[in-house]
């Protein structure tokens, strides 16, 4: 009769067909992983936030001097700094959101 050891470590083994397709698939993550090129750590994630923020600030700081420099050329009830400032946050955060989705990828 098998001692309590070796009864508790026979039936903590996978059967063998079991075991190599664990090894398979660890095996196939560690090629989707290498195949990507890329190792996720904080140093990546600093520099996607760093992407992502300047996606939004340029295209807002590009409306604000298009217009600024469209009410002092043609002045009007419209205040084009303001209505540009917004399309460029709107531009902005929209390309922020598409280079989100495309990392995540």
């Amino acid at each position: 009769m098998p001692e309590p050891d070796e009864q508790q470590q026979s039936e903590d083994r996978l059967h063998p067909s079991a075991e190599r397709m664990v090894r398979q698939v660890g095996e196939k993550q560690k090629r989707m992983a290498r195949s990507h090129g890329r190792d996720y750590n904080v140093l990546n994630a600093i520099g996607i936030l760093g992407v992502v923020g300047w996606s939004v600030a340029v295209p807002t700081l590009l409306g604000i001097v298009a217009g600024v420099w469209i009410d002092r050329h043609w002045p009007s009830r419209i205040s084009w700094t303001v209505t540009l400032l917004g399309a460029g946050l709107a531009i902005g955060c929209v390309s922020a959101w598409l280079r989100i989705e495309r990392e995540q990828k």
